[in-house]
């Protein structure tokens, strides 16, 4: 209360007359959240000429657009070839036809990056956002503000695909391999089922945007006997950069060297160059938390989830065993409770791990985490893309929220530690998302990535 006075005072001054209540509705606006002076800092952008490659993607959509026909397209480009000005492009279109459109994004921190280039091209009285950081009473003015046909374009997680949205010009959902967008609670669906059916009832395009899509979409985009989904390519990236050299370290000769380091000898030199000449680093580590497993050195007993049955988790900072499957917690553990031995060690690599030996070795460098554990305050996850972006930082951690679909033009180096680990997962996919998103990580850098093989097993 701005008066600082109790709820009683207030009630006998208008019981009194002295006070009068007014009501006035506000729209809680995710998009108001956003700093007024950085969205006016961003200057209008407009329509980018398109490469032949992009030209010809572009058009074969347009046609299915202007036919109100379905037809499921695959745009399959590397890193940096433009789709993003593909979708900004098509989306324009469906607006100047009276028309909305819809674009899914995998991960919530990469909502933040779309949303700046929508801004900055359609502004964003037409943007309607929804995912599941938004409070309940933000996803309702959201809601009620594309219902009354007030916002026109859709950006956000798999759930976005539900928005009551009319008159749909084309569906676009990017990295259109991710996993995230099959909904493992309940009720359980897959977004790109889901649009699918949408766009048919639509009539309207269905555009599936990666540059390493997911096999199953790649096979019906292929195949001979029945095309189901049409394949575009984009082979080129937009400004004619050369993809980064790629490095890979095999820490076993390391091993031999004398190196028991978490860093192999070429990362932690180019790491240091980097940080000597205020160039960015992102290092990437698919495990979050401080050590992935406990045992007992007495008896070979692990500390697994009593939900589950799977090994649990070490977080050092908060001093608990965490389940990453179903949420469980509980104290670390110091006895063993089969031999009552004090022989409990701890062993693996997490985020939070790496992050303590980083800060370690390179101590004057401005470091920053980023996974799960770390962006549960609402906006946490923007506010450290931003700081990221905006060169506060030297060296960014984290797992694969940081690498997917962010654009950090001073980032010159990427680091994967552990890069083969996801090779031993109980997944018959396995294979497939660690190359994914190896290729994913390996792009984001604009000089060189280096990757670290574990110490038993060969890529």
């Amino acid at each position: 209360m701005l008066t600082d006075v109790s709820r009683a005072i207030i009630n006998t001054l208008i019981k009194n007359g002295y006070l009068e209540i007014l009501e006035q509705k506000v729209e809680r606006n995710p998009l108001n959240q956003k700093n007024e002076e950085e969205i006016k800092k961003q200057e209008k952008t407009e329509k980018l000429i398109l490469t032949e490659e992009q030209k010809k993607a572009y058009l074969k959509i347009e046609k299915k657009m202007e036919e109100n026909a379905y037809q499921a397209f695959l745009l399959y480009g590397v890193t940096g070839s433009g789709k993003t000005e593909i979708y900004l492009q098509l989306i324009q279109k469906a607006l100047e036809t009276k028309k909305t459109a819809i674009l899914l994004v995998p991960e919530i921190s990469l909502t933040p990056q779309m949303l700046n280039r929508f801004i900055a091209r359609f502004g964003k009285e037409e943007i309607a956002v929804l995912h599941s950081k938004l409070s309940i009473g933000e996803r309702h003015d959201e809601w009620k503000r594309i219902k009354e046909g007030k916002a026109r374009i859709v950006i956000g997680a798999r759930s976005a695909i539900f928005a009551p949205v009319e008159k749909i010009g084309i569906i676009i959902i990017d990295e259109e391999h991710d996993s995230s967008y099959k909904s493992e609670a309940n009720p359980k669906y897959d977004a790109k089922e889901v649009a699918k059916q949408i766009a048919k009832q639509s009539k309207c395009p269905l555009l599936l945007g990666s540059a390493t899509p997911d096999i199953n979409t790649y096979y019906s985009a292929t195949r001979e006997e029945k095309q189901e989904t049409e394949l575009l390519t984009l082979t080129q990236r937009a400004n004619q950069s050369s993809l980064p050299t790629v490095t890979v370290v095999d820490l076993k000769q390391e091993l031999i060297n004398g190196n028991h380091s978490m860093l192999s000898m070429d990362l932690y030199s180019s790491i240091e160059e980097n940080v000597k000449e205020k160039k960015q680093t992102i290092l990437f580590l698919n495990r979050r938390g401080y050590s992935t497993f406990i045992m007992c050195r007495n008896c070979g007993y692990t500390v697994k989830c009593k939900n589950c049955n799977i090994s649990m988790t070490y977080h050092s900072y908060e001093r608990k065993l965490k389940c990453h499957y179903c949420g469980y917690e509980e104290n670390i553990v110091t006895v063993c409770p089969e031999c009552h031995s004090d022989k409990i060690r701890y062993f693996g690599t997490g985020t939070q791990k790496l992050e303590q030996e980083i800060n370690k070795q390179f101590p004057k460098a401005k470091t920053i985490r980023m996974d799960i554990d770390t962006v549960t305050k609402k906006n946490s996850h923007e506010k450290i893309l931003e700081r990221f972006k905006n060169e506060d930082i030297d060296i960014l951690i984290g797992t694969q929220m940081v690498v997917k679909g962010h654009h950090f033009p001073k980032v010159t180096l990427v680091g994967v530690i552990a890069a083969d680990s996801s090779l031993n997962i109980d997944d018959y996919r396995a294979n497939e998302r660690t190359f994914q998103i190896l290729t994913q990580v390996a792009r984001k850098s604009r000089k060189r990535e280096i990757t670290r093989k574990s110490n038993h097993t060969k890529l």
